[in-house]
C-alpha cells in the first residue's frame, strides 16, 4: 500500500468509518457476470436486474476514473423509536445519504474534500452510488456477502457503503476475518415472508418486501404478496433480524438527527391522516424511494398494514381514507372495506 492509500485510510478511520478499502477499477468487471447469473435464475426479473448495469464498465462511462474508494459505515448505533420497529426498515430511518443534519453525512463531505485536497479527482454519487457497492467493498477484502444478499463485516450488516471514484490507480485490500456462514443455516430463507430469498445468494425483487412497498407495488389491492407484506410499511428487515451473525450487534448508543421528533408523527392511523403537503415535503426527503409524486404509497402501505393485522381501532381511519383525494387510496380503502366486511 502506498503512503498515499494510507493517507486516504486513515482519514476515512478518522472521520468515523469502520473500514476503508481501495481498488483498481477493473476490479468490478466481475459483477456484470454475478448480474447475468442472477437474471439466469430469475428471468422473471430480468428487468430489475437490467438497470444494475450501469454499475458495470466504469471506463467507459467514467474515462478518467483509475480506483474505487469503498468505505463502510456502521449505521447500527442509533435509537430507533420502538413503535417504527417492524414497520420501516431501520436503514432508511437512520439513512445518511442525503440527509445534511447527520454528523455522518458532513464526514463524508470532509472525506471527500480530503481527497481533493491531496490533488484528487474524487466524485461520489450519494444516492445509489456510481458502482456496485457491495462488490466493492467485497473485492476490498472489508467483509464477505452473506446467504441474505447483505454485506457484513464483524459489527454485523448494519452497515452504510459509500464509494468514490478517484484519477490515481492506488489499492488498500484487507484479508476479511468474517467467519462465512454455515452450510446448515438457513434462517434468512426460511424466515423471507414472500420466498424472495429462493436460495442462498439469490433474491427475487418481483417478491421483495422492500422492493414492492418502496419502488413497486402500485396496485396493492391485486398485489400477490399483499399478505406476506405483513406489517411493513416502508422496508423489510426480517431477514437482517433472523440473522445470527447480526445478533447484539445493534447498539443504541446514539440519537439520530430529528428521528425521534419525526417518530410521533407516524404511526398507521396517522399516515392515514397525513396532509399531501407533510407527506410530500417531509416524509419524501427522509424516506426518498418514494417519489413526490407517488407519496399515496404511504397511505396505500399502511392500510394494507391494517387489513393484514386488523384492529377494532382502524375502521374508522379506513373509512375516513374512503374520501381520500387519490384515487389510489380511496380504491384502498374500498377495497380493505370489502375485505373485512366492515
Amino acid at each position: 500500500m502506498t503512503l498515499l492509500a494510507e493517507k486516504i485510510k486513515s482519514a476515512a478511520l478518522e472521520m468515523g468509518y469502520e473500514k476503508c478499502g481501495i481498488i483498481k477499477i477493473s476490479q468490478i468487471d466481475g459483477y456484470e457476470e454475478k448480474l447475468n447469473e442472477r437474471i439466469d435464475l430469475i428471468p422473471e426479473a430480468k428487468g430489475f436486474y437490467q438497470n444494475l448495469y450501469r454499475f458495470t464498465h466504469l471506463q467507459d462511462t467514467h474515462p478518467w476514473a483509475k480506483s474505487i474508494v469503498i468505505c463502510v459505515r456502521r449505521y447500527g448505533k442509533y435509537h430507533i423509536p420502538e413503535h417504527l420497529k417492524g414497520m420501516i426498515a431501520k436503514y432508511y430511518l437512520a439513512d445518511i445519504r442525503k440527509d445534511e443534519n447527520s454528523k455522518d453525512f458532513q464526514d463524508s463531505l470532509k472525506f471527500e474534500k480530503y481527497m481533493q485536497d491531496l490533488g484528487l479527482r474524487a466524485e461520489n454519487e450519494r444516492k445509489f452510488g456510481f458502482t456496485a457497492l457491495r462488490w466493492a467493498a467485497l473485492k476490498a477484502g472489508l467483509g464477505i456477502v452473506r446467504k441474505n444478499n447483505f454485506f457484513y463485516t464483524e459489527n454485523g450488516s448494519w452497515l452504510s457503503l459509500e464509494a468514490w471514484l478517484i484519477d490515481k490507480e492506488l489499492e488498500a485490500i484487507e484479508v476479511p476475518k468474517v467467519k462465512v456462514c454455515s452450510e446448515e443455516c438457513n434462517l434468512c430463507i426460511k424466515a423471507c415472508p414472500s420466498a424472495s430469498l429462493s436460495q442462498p445468494y439469490t433474491m427475487n425483487p418481483m417478491a421483495c418486501i422492500s422492493c414492492i412497498t418502496t419502488f413497486m407495488g402500485r396496485d396493492m389491492p391485486n398485489e400477490k404478496y399483499r399478505e406476506q407484506i405483513g406489517n411493513w410499511v416502508y422496508g423489510c428487515d426480517v431477514c437482517q433480524d433472523v440473522c445470527p451473525m447480526n445478533k447484539n450487534r445493534w447498539k443504541e448508543t446514539e440519537e439520530f438527527p430529528n428521528l425521534q421528533e419525526l417518530s410521533q408523527y407516524i404511526s398507521l392511523e396517522k399516515i392515514l391522516k397525513m396532509d399531501y403537503s407533510f407527506l410530500e415535503e417531509v416524509m419524501q426527503s427522509k424516506f426518498w424511494y418514494i417519489e413526490k409524486a407517488d407519496v399515496w404509497k404511504w397511505k396505500v402501505n399502511a392500510i394494507n398494514a391494517m387489513v393484514n393485522d386488523y384492529r377494532e381501532q382502524y375502521r374508522e381511519y379506513i373509512l375516513y381514507a374512503c374520501n381520500d383525494s387519490n384515487s389510489k387510496v380511496r380504491e384502498m380503502a374500498q377495497w380493505a372495506i370489502k375485505k373485512l366486511n366492515l
